[in-house]
């Protein structure tokens, strides 16, 4: 596998979703990343299910070792000061103020590791109003507008998977590796700061400058309409999802493989600004079509027709998909407790080959001896922190 960052040494402080996320593709990256967690029940994600190897932690944690320590207590913090003199980035999702409470702010770790980069990621920023709320992953959506984009008004229910959380994690991954190059130039570390909801705002850029232009606010289908995106229902009440986008070809397209040319001069749907305005009463019309037939052989019309297609898949039509079985996405990591831990590849490829974490995610505290050995612990030091309940 590539690895792009190979020897970069990632400290990562933090629970949920965020830090772990971003620490993963930094692992997928080539980074060596210590997971630092309590020795009491480790990250909260353990214990979703039963045993503290969760499937949700097992998501966000491949590539990485364990090591449990006790932050609260001073000869933690000594001991995370001591790793840090091997580290080069040091990441956390700790509210504003926690890192400088432990020891462990800005001001003091660039004096002492000049090379050392520390991204924090916080729900709301560093300072201001919202500084010191609580934020989660619907926080961030909600705040950000994302959510009135996505969100039926008519009842209004948050969808799908943790966007903030994994897009958070996203852009913390490109400013650290950012940050890593600048560093392999001038020789100095940097602070960055990422903040969820901003993350979100600036995920949502194309709705925000429709509103600085025009002035007003778009709906959940709004931009559907724009780009001729449809979910429709086939006869064997399979789902198919189709998008048009702008060129003339592929509304002509679909409209051969429907057998509906007389469409083309329907005053309402001849031009592409009429089928935008129109865009309910589209639907309708092609969702009347789509009944009359099951989804396998509308995906052999419209693959005939050069529609762009693709069928609205449940997880395990996913997984069984001749394409992705191709691409090799899914794989498996054998851990010597818990055996094979399926997972999900990095989607980067470079020169043919993949970018990847090769470790199943940690148990807790699993590698907590072996990295402090690295760090250069005696043994009689790791027997002294495990004795005081400093480690585990």
């Amino acid at each position: 596998m590539k690895r792009f960052i190979d020897g970069v040494v990632v400290l990562e402080l933090g629970t949920f979703i965020t830090g772990p996320y971003a620490g993963q593709l930094l692992a997928e990256l080539g980074a060596s990343v210590i997971k630092v967690e309590r020795p009491e029940g480790g990250d909260p994600f353990r214990d979703f299910s039963s045993g503290g190897y969760s499937p949700q932690f097992r998501a966000y944690n491949r590539g990485k070792r364990s090591l449990a320590i006790d932050l609260n207590k001073a000869e933690g913090r000594q001991a995370i000061l001591r790793l840090l003199e091997r580290c080069d980035v040091v990441l956390d999702n700790f509210r504003p103020g926690v890192m400088e409470r432990l020891g462990l702010g800005w001001e003091m770790l660039h004096q002492r590791f000049p090379r050392l980069i520390q991204c924090s990621i916080t729900g709301f920023g560093a300072d201001g109003p919202y500084k010191d709320r609580p934020a989660y992953d619907t926080v961030a959506l909600a705040m950000s507008g994302l959510a009135s984009q996505i969100v039926d008004p008519e009842r209004p229910l948050i969808p799908g998977p943790a966007l903030a959380d994994s897009i958070t994690g996203l852009y913390t991954a490109l400013g650290v590796t950012a940050a890593l190059a600048e560093r392999a130039t001038t020789g100095c570390g940097r602070r960055i700061e990422i903040s969820m909801v901003e993350v979100m705002i600036a995920f949502t850029a194309d709705p925000f400058a429709n509103f600085f232009e025009t002035g007003r606010t778009m709906g959940p289908y709004d931009r559907v309409a724009r780009s001729q995106s449809f979910a429709l229902k086939c006869a064997d009440d399979r789902t198919i999802g189709i998008h048009l986008s702008s060129p003339a070809k592929f509304w002509l397209s679909l409209l051969a493989a429907i057998e509906r040319p007389d469409l083309a001069s329907d005053p309402r749907f001849a031009q592409r600004e009429g089928r935008v305005a129109n865009f309910v009463a589209l639907n309708d019309v092609l969702a009347a079509e789509l009944i009359r037939r099951p989804r396998a052989e509308w995906e052999q019309r419209f693959t005939l027709h050069d529609v762009p297609h693709a069928p609205v898949y449940q997880l395990d039509e996913v997984v069984a998909d001749p394409q992705i079985k191709h691409l090799g996405t899914f794989y498996t990591l054998d851990h010597p407790q818990h055996g094979p831990v399926p997972a999900v590849h990095s989607p980067i490829w470079s020169d043919g080959e993949r970018t990847g974490a090769d470790l199943p995610p940690p148990m807790l505290g699993e590698n907590t001896t072996e990295i402090l050995r690295e760090a250069e612990f005696t043994d009689d030091e790791i027997a002294q922190l495990r004795g005081a309940g400093i480690i585990a």
